[in-house]
């Protein structure tokens, strides 16, 4: 009895054990199906050499990815441009040589984690970094870069760097930072700047001699010898605008002796000031000032300026209009999209159109439209040489739009070139920022 209870014990061990090695090679089986996607029978290979080659596999994987990273950050460490990148908290986890050199961030070691600001005393890199991570799209900023200096003796020798960083969010909340050094191109760009300011303002010297003396020549000559001097004169006047508005980009560009008087200045009477100006142009192709818009619309600007940008803006708008059309300028009070809600109320924008109805824009010229020297396709200019008058073509000196950018520019404001979806001519589009000023002249004040 007691060896029958014995060989029924055995057997049922036996099954059992046997039961869960079936198990385990089961669940085996199945393991690397959920690591590896594969798919393995138990047929084919015994558990523990199929594990070890799985092991080894994944070993191998493991060094490609190592030897693919390694290859990135040499790619990355001899890059002609600087490159950083961040964690979710702002800590700096690499940056390549470049940017340690432009950042000044010599002293930071390789696989050494601290945060960005300690290392790099820049508030737009910060706000940059943020505001990828929030928006989670490419961003591009240009700033002035004033590297610290721990050492108050040598502060003088530091010199401050012309960066353009464009940076990109990763994944859980990283983010790339690909820096330039623009410094080189600035200095290029400032000494070529000077030398084309020093010879405007020698040129300018013998053109108005030269004029003097055309001028005078002009008492003693009569016709028909005396169109040629007629259209010298006009020759030698446009060499004298086109040095004067070369001298004016220059220095609205770099910030230079041209400085705004602001003032209150209505908008509508300012227009009308200057169509005034180019009406005996405008009635000779029969062309029309069309203004829609508040009647007393105020803006804080500088009255010379302004005048120079609407003069612009309106002689070429006559100028490329065929004849018996209209020039439209619309106005507009707008919310400014650049305040917060709870200054809402007290801040405004103004936004002026300007119509015409030409030919419009092409799309290879709209990128370039307020580029210095940059003239549009000639299909675009207007000659009126059949009705025998070839005074009226259209001969600029492709500086007109680049002034009036960089004044629209420097009152804080924004300008855009289209073509408009109705008239099918060039649309500006002008917008002013500012604050309204409360009851000023019982007027709208921006």
């Amino acid at each position: 009895m007691l060896i029958l209870g014995f060989c029924i014990g055995f057997g049922l061990g036996i099954g059992v054990c046997t039961w869960k090695r079936v198990q385990l090679n089961s669940w085996f089986c199945w393991l690397p199906q959920l690591f590896f996607r594969k798919r393995f029978s138990p047929a084919k290979a015994p558990l523990i050499p199929r594990l070890q080659r799985e092991i080894q596999l994944v070993k191998l994987e493991q060094q490609s990815l190592e030897q693919k990273l390694q290859i990135c950050y040499e790619v990355l460490e001899s890059a002609p441009i600087g490159y950083l990148q961040v964690d979710d908290e702002n800590q700096l986890l690499w940056c390549n040589q470049q940017a340690r050199e432009l950042l000044g961030l010599q002293k930071w070691q390789p696989g050494e984690i601290r945060l960005l600001l300690e290392l790099v005393r820049s508030y737009e890199l910060d706000r940059l970094i943020e505001k990828t991570r929030d928006r989670q799209q490419i961003q591009v900023r240009e700033w002035i870069f004033h590297p610290t200096c721990e050492d108050a003796t040598a502060i003088l020798e530091v010199k401050t760097r012309a960066v353009r960083a464009t940076s990109l969010p990763l994944s859980e909340g990283r983010v790339a930072v690909y820096l330039e050094d623009c410094q080189p191109l600035l200095e290029i760009t400032q000494v070529r700047d000077r030398a084309f300011s020093d010879l405007a303002h020698e040129l300018r010297t013998p053109l108005t001699s030269i004029r003097l003396v055309i001028e005078t020549l002009q008492t003693q000559i009569e016709a028909p010898l005396d169109r040629w001097l007629n259209r010298l004169l006009k020759e030698i006047d446009r060499l004298i605008g086109l040095v004067q508005s070369s001298l004016d980009l220059n220095q609205l560009e770099t910030g230079g002796s041209i400085r705004l008087h602001r003032e209150p200045l209505e908008l509508r009477g300012l227009i009308n000031t200057v169509w005034e100006s180019l009406e005996p142009i405008a009635q000779k192709h029969n062309l029309k000032l069309v203004y829609v818009g508040p009647e007393n619309l105020w803006v804080n600007a500088d009255p010379q300026r302004m005048h120079q940008v609407f003069l612009n803006l309106l002689d070429n708008s006559v100028k490329y209009s065929p004849p018996n059309t209209n020039v439209r300028v619309e106005t507009k009070v707008i919310s400014s999209s650049d305040v917060s809600k709870s200054e809402a109320d007290n801040s405004y924008s103004v936004e002026i159109n300007i119509i015409d109805s030409g030919v419009g824009f092409t799309q290879n010229d709209l990128p370039h439209i307020f580029e210095r020297f940059y003239r549009g396709d000639e299909a675009r200019s207007r000659s009126y040489e059949a009705e025998g008058d070839k005074s009226t073509d259209i001969v600029g000196t492709g500086l007109g739009l680049a002034i009036v950018k960089q004044i629209i520019l420097s009152h804080k404001g924004k300008i855009s070139a289209m073509n408009h979806p109705e008239s099918g001519g060039a649309w500006l589009k002008i917008e002013l920022l500012g604050e309204e000023m409360a009851d000023f002249n019982d007027t709208d004040y921006i």
